[in-house]
């Protein structure tokens, strides 16, 4: 049996990272389009993991499996969503948003379930899934929904969201391991070149008036939440499965406001604790007692 306490770690600066990409896409969007901010992002990412492989010495595989993975992961796994989420989150609260977003570890539960063999129903998953809902209910309030019904295709672009990550974690853990750096590069250069000529299509990216905080906000998401993050999203999936990783959506908006609180000088709700309490407990229930990967 393995010993995952790396790969719990990976999980939880995962869930750090991403947490903190909503302050900084915060920043960056006050002077940049969000099309064109994450088309930004993939660049300096593919800049950064190119270089990598450069120093390395090996290419990118591009065979008929590597190319499918690079655009299910760079598409439908960053493209598409980050865009529906910006667009979606104009017209509904972001309470709400982090609610909508809770389908995905449902999603990919009940994907897993038949399309990963190691990674069948169990009660406890279910008891695991309920704990992470609850975590997120806890943090955001059931005010929160109070704004279901309006806004309709604004919910519906969060939610479609949620599914595309959902598959695309399930489609990840069916896929064979090539090396980490060639495949995250290839996921980013399929991101960058999705999402460029898109920020020309849907805005104008050369009439932004840049200003410093927007500079290093894009400079800060290129580097962490997309080259860092597409590091480590492989390993964490492989390792601990799609179901147990998938509780990080539950995680990330519970490390959102711990972020407001360090840096933004936010006030600590107690809230806070017993909702990422919540989603550590359902971390627990769902991996422990289940078939490790050798």
């Amino acid at each position: 049996m393995r010993n995952h306490t790396t790969d719990y770690l990976l999980l939880l600066l995962l869930a750090l990272i991403w947490s903190a990409s909503f302050l900084l896409i915060k920043i960056g969007v006050a002077t940049i389009g969000p099309v064109t901010l994450t088309a930004a992002r993939m660049v300096i990412a593919s800049v950064l993991l190119l270089l990598c492989l450069a120093v390395m010495r090996v290419g990118i595989p591009l065979h008929r499996r590597a190319l499918a993975l690079y655009f299910a992961v760079g598409f439908m796994g960053n493209t598409l969503p980050f865009i529906l989420i910006g667009w979606g989150e104009i017209h509904i609260d972001s309470s709400l948003a982090a609610i909508m977003m809770g389908v995905m570890p449902i999603t990919t539960f009940v994907l897993a379930h038949y399309f990963v063999p190691d990674e069948p129903m169990t009660a406890r998953k279910v008891i695991g899934i309920g704990l992470g809902c609850g975590g997120l209910l806890t943090l955001v309030g059931w005010s929160a929904l109070a704004g279901i019904g309006a806004h309709a295709l604004g919910q519906l672009a969060v939610l479609a969201a949620a599914v595309c990550y959902g598959v695309v974690t399930v489609f990840v853990r069916t896929q064979p391991a090539f090396g980490g750096v060639q495949t995250a590069a290839g996921v980013v250069i399929v991101g960058m070149l999705t999402s460029v000529p898109l920020a020309f299509v849907l805005e104008d990216p050369l009439a932004f008036a840049l200003d410093a905080a927007g500079i290093i906000a894009a400079l800060l998401l290129g580097i962490f939440p997309t080259a860092l993050a597409s590091l480590l999203y492989f390993r964490v999936i492989r390792n601990l499965g799609a179901t147990t990783f998938s509780q990080l959506n539950y995680a990330i908006p519970v490390f959102g406001g711990l972020w407001g609180v360090l840096l933004l000088g936010e006030r600590l709700e107690p809230r806070m604790l017993a909702a990422l309490g919540f989603v550590l407990a359902g971390v627990y229930f769902i991996q422990s007692k289940t078939k490790t990967r050798p």
